[in-house]
């Protein structure tokens, strides 16, 4: 067993625990992952605080010269002394004490193992440790029992640093995540979770590269090193695409291109642009005509249509008159009762989007449905925006796809429930600058805020990437199952990481306190409690992991350890 760092002294449920310190200060800190034993229980926390204390103020508040230093040091830890409060997050049932009745303790372990008892897992605290029950520093097992997914995804922050594993199996099972101000290593962060779910084949992944940084390698300026591109780590099996006929990502050629056809754009599509496009109150009367009037092919028949386009004409009686063309777009207005002004200012406006080189009347082949193939059959794809970086083309492209994507899932997963054939493909789809398309405004209409409250019922998830949660709907941060979050300067986004997680008090101090590189924390549904992780670095050690070139064997878990602790 290791040393003890304390006892306990008191505290609850609630507030916490309060241990008083028997080691120097400095060697625990906030954050530090601890355990304690107290009969049949073992506790598992975290120091959330720490204060200095003194049995008489006087000593504390005067440091006395005249002392001799041995008095001095024997005041320390005695009338001197320190204190952590321990957040309590679970506990796990150890059997009885084997010190009073080894043959019971011997007992319980034989069902154990004969499967006449369910094997001990950690659960919510719901009792209290007795007084002066010793606290200690997690070990290793400690670490492994409670994070024990295959996926390393760092150590634990202090000394010494153990092992953290992600279950990326739980992970993919709900939506989930990556925040961090701009600087703290959210890219870098992102591309190992996605490393690790393309090398455990936990579910096949889509990837929205706004700004083209997870498919081909790139450098990394702060070391000045090559940073491997996932197309460098998986092959064949990572597909990229990029948008328009004949695009380069990064000069390289991609695996295939996307090209959007007219009719796949749905009037509500255009909806969700009006603040990129700056389109007024009255534009969504005058696509609602256009869908009324020109059902499935409205944008091509009404871009078709000339703004402008006027015919002279003079009648019996001499005058000359001047009317709107037959094909323009006035006629048209004024044959639907809608605002000539307001149609045209809208043609003039859907033009942006109808003059992008990936918006095409016929594509030369149906991409969309090319993309599903490669997921379906356990591909990755990451899509590329290559020069097309406008918030316009990012908002249009990736709801369109995750529209036809989510409904053919629907679909496949509505044949496996009624129909019984196989369940199609788990899917993760990340999206970065996840605000854009998931704040208050518009997540009750994007596919996306559709997908993130649906959680697993139609076998998709969203990885959800940004340094602005606090711009995300908090409905929608309630769904986000597991939260992997860097530093974050602003209080609104500390608050909207943690909204829906109990301990809120406690975590919110850890947060903001965490080292702007490399410390992230890890919370929500997908651990079992939370904790900061020192991320590991993404350089050849972490290629050759993915790569099958170096296995990490798992530590031996806590409950592996229990006998050993108990016996000596």
């Amino acid at each position: 067993m290791n040393d003890s760092i304390g006892y306990i002294i008191g505290g609850g449920l609630k507030e916490g625990f309060r241990v008083r310190l028997t080691v120097s200060a400095d060697t625990v800190q906030e954050g530090s992952f601890v355990v304690c034993d107290s009969g049949p229980w073992r506790f598992f926390g975290l120091v959330t605080d720490l204060q200095l204390g003194a049995t008489d103020p006087r000593f504390a508040d005067e440091k006395s010269e005249r002392m001799q230093p041995a008095v001095q040091q024997a005041l320390l830890g005695k009338t001197l002394y320190t204190t952590l409060e321990m957040y309590p997050t679970l506990m796990l049932e150890r059997g009885p004490d084997p010190a009073v009745d080894p043959t019971a303790f011997l007992d319980w372990q034989d069902k154990i193992v004969g499967g006449e008892v369910e094997r001990p897992s950690p659960r919510p605290v719901r009792t209290v440790p007795a007084h002066h029950a010793l606290v200690r520093l997690a070990d290793e097992g400690d670490v492994a029992e409670i994070f024990p997914g295959s996926f390393t995804i760092g150590t634990t922050t202090t000394e010494p640093h153990h092992p953290v594993g992600l279950d990326l199996t739980k992970l993919v099972k709900r939506s989930s995540g990556i925040f961090g101000a701009t600087g703290t290593g959210k890219s870098f962060l992102t591309r190992m979770v996605l490393a690790g779910v393309m090398k455990e084949q936990v579910a096949a992944a889509l990837v929205f590269d706004m700004h083209n940084e997870y498919a081909f390698d790139d450098a990394d300026t702060d070391r000045g090193a090559r940073v491997w591109g996932l197309k460098s780590l998986f092959g064949a099996n990572v597909q990229v695409a990029a948008l328009g006929k004949g695009a380069l990502v990064r000069g390289h050629t991609p695996d295939f291109t996307l090209e959007l056809a007219l009719n796949d754009f749905q009037t509500g599509d255009i909806n969700l642009l009006a603040e990129a496009l700056n389109l007024t109150d009255t534009a969504a009367v005058t696509l609602n005509a256009l869908e009324r009037s020109f059902e499935k092919n409205w944008f091509a028949q009404f871009m078709k249509l000339e703004p402008g386009a006027t015919e002279t004409y003079t009648t019996e009686s001499g005058k000359t008159v001047t009317e709107p063309a037959a094909n323009s777009v006035a006629a048209w207005a004024r044959n639907n009762n809608v605002h000539e002004k307001a149609a045209e200012a809208l043609h003039r406006k859907l033009s942006l989007i109808y003059d992008r080189p990936y918006v095409v009347e016929t594509p030369a082949s149906d991409a969309v449905s090319a993309i599903v193939d490669k997921l379906e059959n356990g591909r990755h794809v990451i899509l590329s925006f290559g020069e097309f970086d406008d918030d316009l083309d990012y908002l249009l492209v990736s709801n369109i796809l995750t529209r036809r994507i989510r409904q053919h899932w629907v679909k496949r997963t509505e044949e496996h429930k009624t129909l019984g054939s196989a369940p199609p493909t788990a899917l993760m789809i990340a999206i970065e600058e996840a605000h854009k398309l998931l704040n208050p405004h518009l997540a009750g209409q994007t596919a996306f805020g559709i997908i993130a409250r649906e959680l697993r019922k139609y076998f998709v998830t969203l990885l959800v990437v940004d340094q602005r949660p606090s711009g995300i709907d908090d409905e929608v941060m309630s769904q986000l199952g597991t939260r992997i979050t860097g530093w974050l300067g602003d209080e609104d986004d500390i608050r909207a990481v943690l909204t829906g997680l109990a301990g809120r008090d406690q975590l919110r101090g850890m947060l903001a306190r965490l080292q702007e590189k490399e410390e992230v924390l890890l919370l929500g549904w997908g651990v079992k409690m939370p904790i900061p992780v020192r991320s590991r670095r993404y350089d050849q050690a972490f290629y050759d992991e993915m790569r099958g070139r170096k296995a990490t064997p798992a530590p031996a878990s806590s409950l592996d350890n229990i006998n050993a602790d108990l016996f000596g």
